[in-house]
């Protein structure tokens, strides 16, 4: 069984959080939460997310549904 690998990138400076499930092409779209964008494939399958302006969620859990 192959290891799954995820890639997980903080930037400071922009606030910004993204966390990769796997390393191809694909574009964002947005979610019901305004923090979070999920990156999708051409077929629309799931392949990780983004998370804007981190810091402000400091006092509550973050949920949303991909």
């Amino acid at each position: 069984m192959a290891e799954k690998r995820v890639k997980i990138w903080y930037d400071k400076e922009g606030d910004f959080l993204e966390v990769t499930f796997e390393q191809r092409a694909g574009s964002f779209r947005e979610t019901a939460n305004p923090h979070v964008m999920e990156k999708v494939d051409e077929e629309g399958n799931v392949i990780g997310f983004s998370v804007m302006r981190v810091s402000a969620l400091h006092d509550t859990p973050l949920e949303v549904a991909l």
